[in-house]
């Protein structure tokens, strides 16, 4: 369970940023990753460390703003981080003590959907269902 559910909640933010239409999601996904580089700022556990991170992801969420790729790469600088974390820094939420490790599971499922584009999941699903006769 402590693995698939990471995976199911991937899947289920992929599902809703699926809804964003373009030209928007990729923006506010840039966004997300570069917010995401901030999430170990409050008490990490790394002290001065803590700063590499942010700094590099304000970058990638800079160039994710014109591509998918970066977005993605920025996800999996973060599951590395969450893999410290989890080894030796705190939890990213300090009430859940394996919380960086379902991260680090999650972080990857957003990263391979960016670097397919960021698709939406709805409207693959539409172009891959049979049509349908009129009058059914």
């Amino acid at each position: 369970m402590s693995v698939v559910m990471p995976v199911v909640i991937g899947l289920i933010c992929v599902c809703l940023l699926s809804l964003i239409p373009e030209p928007r999601r990729r923006p506010l996904n840039a966004v997300l990753v570069g917010g995401a580089g901030a999430a170990y700022l409050s008490g990490g556990g790394l002290g001065y460390g803590e700063f590499v991170l942010p700094v590099v992801m304000t970058y990638v969420a800079y160039r994710g703003l014109t591509s998918w790729t970066w977005i993605g790469a920025g996800w999996l600088l973060h599951t590395a981080w969450d893999v410290v974390h989890h080894l030796k820094g705190s939890p990213i939420l300090p009430f859940f003590e394996h919380s960086s490790f379902g991260c680090a599971i999650c972080d990857p499922v957003l990263a391979l959907w960016c670097f397919a584009g960021g698709p939406s999941v709805f409207g693959w699903i539409r172009a891959r269902r049979p049509a349908t006769p009129a009058g059914d």
